[in-house]
């Protein structure tokens, strides 16, 4: 198979295709004619395999990770168990901050939009954002 398709039996784009394959999830040989990438039923069982992952919020390295595994003919299912148990918890983290944050900017919302729009000329910025009452959050790292 070539690459556009693999793409379509398994239902994605060509570039997902060559991404994985850049990144060597897929390791398709090249037609000695051509040069071609031709892809093979085992790269058809990868690429499904890193999809479903990736639907489950498996980052490309823990799918490289789990193909590795299976290839040194170790099963790797307690290492997904372990990891969907710790991306769970990430997400359920992070839905838990979002909804934080929606809380806080409705408020912010419902205040402001009763709040004249002002030049300050003082040097503050805007306002509607300094007379905001709600709860301070420190913002993450990195944000």
């Amino acid at each position: 198979m070539r690459v556009t398709d693999l793409a379509r039996r398994a239902d994605t784009t060509a570039e997902t295709v060559r991404h994985y394959t850049d990144l060597g999830l897929l390791t398709p040989r090249r037609d000695p004619h051509n040069g071609y990438r031709q892809y093979n039923s085992v790269d058809l069982s990868r690429l499904r395999f890193a999809l479903k992952a990736r639907s489950l919020g498996f980052t490309l390295g823990d799918v490289r990770e789990l193909i590795e595994e299976s290839e040194g003919g170790e099963t790797p299912c307690p290492r997904v168990r372990s990891l969907i148990e710790a991306r769970l918890a990430e997400v359920e983290t992070r839905i838990s901050e979002l909804s934080e944050l929606s809380a806080r900017m409705r408020a912010a919302m419902d205040d402001w939009s009763r709040a004249p729009d002002c030049h300050l000329g003082d040097g503050r910025v805007c306002g509607l954002i300094d007379s905001f009452n709600g709860e301070a959050v420190a913002p993450r790292e990195g944000a």
